[in-house]
């Protein structure tokens, strides 16, 4: 009876506001013959109680954006808790992009942030709308049932507390050191996105209180650190053009991934090295039909070697051509190109290949990245690749 008697107060009150377009272009008379003006705009409406719903008003000059702003006044309040709790998570930030510049640990945060919003916002749908004819101007408001919600994220946090304590219960009891370290990761990955989570739990909850975790976020990344720092050390080798700063920008790349990479063969410290880096990287002049510019290509091949087996275990090729005016810029720019992307690009498959978040290509997959017109690709008896020199 009482949504009865709301709907029949709504019909009243659009019939007032035609009546109101004969008389004046009254503000309060614009959207489809003229509904008044509606309090959530100043942010009070009983139909959508703040103890029940969180809202988000939207205002723009045509209807699409104004609701896009009204989708964007919620995530805006989730983001700020989740940035928030970003303190309680610095020593897994830190093994993310350990030694790399701020926005790059920022942009870390910033996936996260937008994993779990985007799981929020599902959640919200646009309840009313109302355009002010005077001003020009849309509004939207969008809404979420906080009970809902609340559902919704109990349910993925369950979820991923069983996962979590699956993957550590079975990193602790493996001997394997990869699996070991995947699992952990795997772990610790699940636990940021999970208290992610609970930082949207005391937003949707009027108490403001969250449902804590069986593990702590820095307890199980600093597990993971001492365990690579002490049973996973690499060493990185690398011959041919420019070999020394080419493997100093991959064995900085990989340590920007939280890998422990030692420069001498022993791996520092009496810890022998578990896995091995090597490779070959080239840089020579190609002739392109261009008046104007020299051009220099650059090509590189890496195995991932088990030390102990001499396994290889995954493949990595780059390479590109570059252009300047002389010969000598262009090999200076090409260098400069080669120490970026595999610093980057490549550092970060190796380390997605070790971490368990991505497969290498096997060795007999990978062709060389070298062309053959200037070198031989080969393979030795354990698949590793190396470059020979075709002879005059």
């Amino acid at each position: 009876m009482i949504h009865d008697d709301r709907a029949v107060f709504r019909r009243v009150l659009l019939t007032m506001g035609c009546l109101c377009l004969i008389g004046t272009a009254s503000s309060g008379c614009a959207w489809f013959g003229g509904n008044p003006k509606p309090g959530w705009i100043d942010g009070a409406d009983s139909d959508y109680p703040p103890a029940h719903y969180v809202i988000g008003v939207g205002q723009a000059d045509n209807r699409n954006s104004a609701a896009d702003q009204a989708y964007a006044a919620i995530a805006r309040v989730f983001k700020a808790e989740v940035t928030a709790q970003a303190k309680d998570w610095e020593s897994y930030l830190l093994i993310e992009n350990r030694g790399s510049t701020n926005a790059e640990r920022r942009l870390t945060l910033d996936t996260v942030t937008r994993v779990s919003t985007d799981k929020v916002i599902e959640n919200v749908r646009i309840a009313d709308a109302w355009h002010d004819a005077d001003r020009g101007l849309y509004y939207a408001l969008a809404v979420m049932s906080r009970s809902q919600a609340e559902a919704s994220l109990m349910d993925r946090m369950a979820a991923l507390d069983r996962a979590v304590e699956s993957d550590v219960a079975e990193s602790r009891g493996m001997t394997d050191k990869l699996g070991k370290i995947r699992n952990l990761r795997r772990a610790a990955r699940n636990l940021v996105l999970r208290e992610a989570y609970n930082a949207d739990l005391r937003v949707i909850r009027p108490s403001g209180r969250g449902t804590a975790a069986a593990y702590d976020v820095n307890e199980l990344s600093n597990e993971l650190e001492r365990f690579l720092a002490t049973n996973l050390v690499l060493t990185v080798q690398v011959s041919g053009d420019h070999a020394e700063p080419i493997q100093r920008a991959l064995t900085e790349g990989l340590i920007r991934e939280g890998l422990t990479v030692k420069t001498d063969a022993a791996g520092g410290g009496g810890v022998a090295p578990e896995l091995l880096v090597r490779g070959t990287v080239r840089l020579f002049p190609i002739q392109v039909k261009d008046p104007n510019f020299k051009y220099v290509r650059w090509c590189s091949d890496f195995d991932i070697v088990e030390a102990a087996t001499r396994r290889v275990v995954g493949a990595v090729a780059r390479g590109g051509k570059e252009g300047h005016l002389t010969e000598r810029e262009a090999t200076a720019k090409t260098l400069r190109v080669a120490q970026r992307e595999l610093s980057s690009e490549a550092a970060t498959a190796i380390a997605a290949h070790i971490f368990g978040e991505a497969t290498l290509p096997a060795p007999a997959a990978m062709p060389a990245g070298c062309p053959r017109e200037d070198v031989s690709a080969q393979r030795d008896s354990q698949g590793a690749v190396y470059l020979k020199q075709k002879e005059e």
